[in-house]
This record gives structure tokens, C-alpha cells and sequence, in this order.
């Protein structure tokens, strides 16, 4: 009988298969029992993050904002030419973390140029 692997998020092993999914009971993370934790970190890893030029960034670069960018659910405008001090690269649609003021936000790399 095949034994599921380890929960990548609490490393405990009290996990079980759903139809095509690993899930944990323990801490709710659910996981495709088709991909491997090996080759999702190679993807990670082999992922280049580019910002409106093409430039390839990293973390702890800094940016500008390019465009003017209303924030959704708020009042508040991020203007054109804001410089963003260290941002931080995720995974996701949104694949830049940052702060700009004291407040934290996700922002796509295509709306900013390396500083």
C-alpha cells in the first residue's frame, strides 16, 4: 500500500489522498498528489521575474511604479514615479511584495522598472 508524503507546510505526516489531491488534517493544506515538492521548488527556481523593460529583478532591488495604479477597495492612488525602496518576489499573479509607506502591497512586475 503507497503511504502519502509528509505535509510540506507542517511537515507531519498524518496526511491523506482525495481524488487527485494530498490533503492534512492537522493544518488544512492541501497539495496535487500528481506534482512532486522537488519539481515545484525547480519551477520556483527556474521562474524569472522581469519588470516593464525587461529586466530581469531580484530581490531586494528597487523600483519605480510606472503608471498611476488605483489600489482595489480603497481610495488610494499609487502615483507614477514612486519609488519602492526593496521589494521581495513571490509566486503568484501578483509576484511582487512590497511596502510603499508604511503599508504593504502586491504589485505586478509589469508596472514597475528597475531603479
Amino acid at each position: 500500500m503507497h503511504t502519502p508524503p509528509a505535509c510540506p507546510q507542517c511537515t507531519l505526516e498524518n496526511t491523506y489522498q482525495d481524488g487527485d489531491q494530498f490533503i492534512c488534517p492537522d493544518c488544512g493544506h492541501e497539495w496535487p498528489a500528481v506534482a512532486t515538492e522537488s519539481s515545484d521548488e525547480s519551477s520556483e527556481a527556474a521562474k524569472v521575474f522581469k519588470d516593464a523593460n525587461g529586466q530581469v529583478l531580484s530581490d531586494g532591488d528597487a523600483a519605480i511604479l510606472i503608471k498611476d495604479l488605483k489600489v482595489k477597495g480603497s481610495s488610494i492612488t499609487l502615483k507614477k514615479g514612486t519609488k519602492i525602496k526593496t521589494i521581495r518576489l513571490v509566486a503568484g499573479d501578483h509576484d511582487v511584495d512590497c511596502k510603499i509607506d508604511g503599508q504593504s502591497f502586491m504589485l505586478k512586475s509589469e508596472f514597475l522598472k528597475k531603479a
